[in-house]
């Protein structure tokens, strides 16, 4: 009765054993599974990432580009403003003309009137 007993046990130890080297290897698998799954997470982050900084940067350049231009604007505006309204300078003359300069000439007005609407 007792070898009963013993191979009985035996059998369930046996059973047991298995049952938790099958356990171990689920584990095993699905540690795996989650490092393969947080792998792949880790790059699609980083894809995305640099996808934006990429474009970050792409914008970053044509903003730039566009205050250059604006910049460049601004510059030729002024420069046309002088040129077409001339710089005017009231001198202390005797006659009370108004000298104005344009386009490096020098005009002398010794009239003036109102301009008309």
């Amino acid at each position: 009765m007792s070898l009963r007993i013993k191979a009985v046990v035996d059998k369930f130890v046996e059973e047991l054993k298995e049952a938790l080297d099958a356990d171990i290897q689920d584990r095993i698998m699905k540690d795996r599974e989650m490092q393969s799954y947080i792998q792949e997470r880790e790059r699609e982050v980083a894809e995305r990432e640099a996808a934006w900084k990429a474009d970050l940067s792409r914008r970053e350049a044509e903003i730039a580009r566009q205050e250059a231009r604006l910049k460049m604007e601004r510059d030729n505006l002024e420069k046309e403003k002088s040129v077409l309204m001339g710089t005017a300078s009231n001198q202390d003359n005797q006659d009370g003309a108004l000298e104005i300069t344009v386009s490096g000439e020098k005009y002398r007005c010794l009239r003036f009137a109102k301009a008309k609407k």
